[in-house]
């Protein structure tokens, strides 16, 4: 079934609004949480919700204006360190990994939420796995990429004799640690509580539609 003007028109705001938000965590000491060698993002939580709320569609584009900060930051001197040194190795290469990986995580959360949010047993549940999804998603993509295309590059290197160990999968583990722990558990916690409390209420006044037929609102969320 084909979109309404209305609808579209509706939708681009509230993917707008999602972006704006995006930004402006980016902007702030909200989106970014600097350590010596990578940053506690936050920003997988818009992420989360523009997944869950507008789709896979919806979420990649949020994924993209978070890959975009990410990116910018390192071109201006103020993203992550590993970030800067890649960029003067591979400016395409390192696009690819702040942007594209984030994309992804995007595109795949919406996925999973659409795809568990059909049957009646597992609706009430997909906004939480989603939610958990987004943040392993962004780590094991992104950091994924980074073993695929960097791992013989010097930051990458350096890491590897710091906790010493050749092993790519080893060493994702070790460099994320603390930090993925902390990203999943942000995300989790704010995302699926956020997500379902917006789905129920946009879902009530009809500003979006849910992805299976149910006679009862309540039903659906």
């Amino acid at each position: 079934m084909k979109k309404t003007n209305h609808e579209k028109t509706l939708y681009m705001v509230q993917l707008a609004l999602l972006v704006a938000i995006t930004l402006l965590m980016a902007m702030t000491p909200l989106g970014y949480i600097k350590t010596p060698v990578l940053s506690v993002t936050l920003l997988t939580v818009p992420v989360a919700v523009a997944a869950i709320l507008l789709g896979p569609v919806g979420g990649a584009v949020c994924g993209f204006a978070f890959g975009m900060t990410s990116f910018v930051n390192a071109l201006i001197g103020t993203g992550s360190v590993l970030l800067m040194g890649l960029l003067q190795i591979n400016p395409f290469l390192t696009f690819v990994v702040a942007v594209v990986a984030r994309v992804l995580v995007g595109l795949f959360t919406g996925l999973i939420f659409k795809g568990l949010y059909k049957p009646e047993k597992t609706r009430p549940a997909s906004y939480f796995v989603a939610s958990l999804c987004c943040p392993l998603l962004n780590t094991c993509l992104f950091m994924g990429f980074l073993m695929l295309f960097f791992f013989d590059s010097p930051a990458i290197v350096s890491s590897a004799e710091k906790f010493g160990t050749n092993n790519p999968f080893k060493l994702v583990i070790l460099m994320v640690g603390t930090q993925g722990a902390i990203e999943a558990a942000v995300c989790f916690v704010i995302a699926s509580a956020v997500s379902r409390v917006l789905y129920g209420v946009l879902l009530k006044n009809g500003s979006i539609k849910s992805p299976v037929a149910v006679k009862d609102t309540k039903a659906a969320v």
